[in-house]
């Protein structure tokens, strides 16, 4: 399960000076040895200046596998067909993409970078991309298109298949031809196109032991059929070249288009991951600014982007170990005591005395092939099975938000909330991670 991480509110005064290597190199290095990271990346854009660090014998150039950071690339492909006029994003999905039936043909572009399609997480990558969208068309549907955010790998998978049929090339060449190297990146990935031979090198994930800190490494396991939602390699300087289309001039977007990009949508909660969303751009607070950008976690590595279009500032983490995304969690408050007032997600702060569960709150919940299982027994003490993996000691708070003992850990972690419907009775659905998991009838 994914679990962010709570830290307490801070207050921050934003300096007017800005950050320098002296100051990032041992903070960088520091925090990594803090979290058995095994390399990482720091990249600060302010104005015009640009400063970049870097720990564990990398380099700036290397790349890392930066996961679901990929959707901004994508979503960027999808905006710059609008601007092209060559896609209206209220238009239904199905009059460019004609094998997608009635239902994922009603979809809309709009619907679909906001995650509030009411797709599943995902379907079986392992096969082709037809077969992939396939398997989603009969696939149920987690909430009412347009009524609901529930985060998707799946609806990107389709915005690549979109640009594809608009552009005549296949995901991988629009991306580099179309966003990346109008930026001066030099694009690489963590898997080819179907035939390709491997082509591109990158800094490998790593798993690290909890009880030793040792960091072990991990293969990436991602299929081609889901590589537009996860499949780019990028170094923190070519993230923040990235994140600088929405803080510089540059000659890739319209403005009104890049606006469009980090307004938030309507009914779009992603409860578990950021404040808002956009199109293909998260929404986070910050002390004194709203902040876009994303998170992004493949197989062993955890990396990060914020942009504060109104100040001009621009941050990227990349790291190669799972326990990168607490590092972040570190990294934002220390940037913050140095007056660089970061915005970031921050989960409800768990009371001192849990509510208990009520019985009737037991069932089963589902998001495509993944089951939620929620057991109360009759002394009131709950579990919540994730997988198959259990979470034991669940408990109630405010606002239908849940907490459960990590495993791991001991610590007890809001894991999510209990979703109701006015029109329904009772408890209709869970979100946790940001997924929407819905309940299933009663056998």
């Amino acid at each position: 399960m994914s679990t962010p991480t709570v830290f307490p509110s801070t207050t921050a005064v934003r300096s007017d000076a800005p950050l320098t290597a002296e100051q990032l190199k041992p903070l960088l290095d520091r925090l990594a040895r803090r979290h058995h990271v095994p390399a990482a990346q720091l990249a600060v854009r302010s104005g015009d200046r640009t400063v970049a660090v870097d720990v564990g014998g990398v380099g700036p150039e290397a790349k890392f596998p930066v996961g679901s950071i990929t959707k901004v690339g994508t979503a960027t492909l999808a905006m710059l067909l609008a601007d092209d006029d060559d896609l209206d994003l209220d238009d239904p999905l199905g009059e460019h993409l004609g094998d997608l039936g009635p239902r994922l043909g009603a979809l809309t572009a709009r619907q679909v970078l906001s995650h509030t399609s009411g797709l599943p997480a995902g379907s079986d990558p392992s096969g082709s991309v037809r077969k992939y969208v396939t398997a989603c068309r009969d696939s149920e549907f987690v909430t009412a298109p347009g009524r609901g955010f529930s985060y998707s790998n799946a609806g990107y998978v389709l915005i690549g298949q979109l640009v594809e049929e608009i552009t005549g090339m296949h995901w991988w060449e629009a991306v580099a031809v179309l966003v990346l190297q109008p930026l001066g990146i030099d694009p690489a990935f963590v898997v080819e196109p179907p035939g390709s031979p491997a082509g591109s090198t990158f800094v490998p994930g790593h798993a690290v032991h909890a009880a030793t800190g040792r960091a072990r490494p991990v293969e990436q396991t991602l299929r081609p059929a889901e590589a537009a939602a996860g499949a780019l390699a990028l170094s923190a300087l070519d993230l923040v070249a990235l994140g600088s289309t929405h803080v510089a001039r540059t000659p890739l977007l319209d403005a009104a288009l890049l606006r469009e990009m980090r307004r938030p949508v309507d009914g779009a909660e992603p409860f578990g991951l950021a404040d808002g969303w956009g199109l293909g751009l998260a929404r986070f607070h910050g002390p004194d600014a709203d902040w876009v950008g994303h998170d992004g976690t493949a197989d062993g590595t955890s990396c990060h982007l914020r942009i504060d279009p109104a100040h001009g500032v621009v941050i990227a983490l990349t790291t190669n170990a799972a326990t990168g995304s607490a590092l972040w969690v570190d990294l934002v408050g220390e940037l913050r005591s140095l007056g660089l007032p970061v915005g970031d997600y921050e989960l409800p702060v768990l009371p001192r005395q849990p509510r208990p569960v009520p019985v009737g709150l037991s069932g089963h919940y589902a998001n495509g092939d993944m089951e939620y299982v929620v057991e109360v027994g009759p002394d009131g003490r709950a579990e919540l099975s994730v997988g198959g993996e259990p979470h034991p000691e669940l408990a109630i708070h405010r606002g239908g938000a849940f907490s459960v003992l990590e495993p791991s850990t001991g610590d007890r972690i809001i894991a999510g909330r209990f979703l109701t419907d006015p029109a329904a009775d009772g408890v209709t659905g869970i979100q946790a991670g940001g997924r929407v998991a819905r309940r299933r009838p009663e056998a």
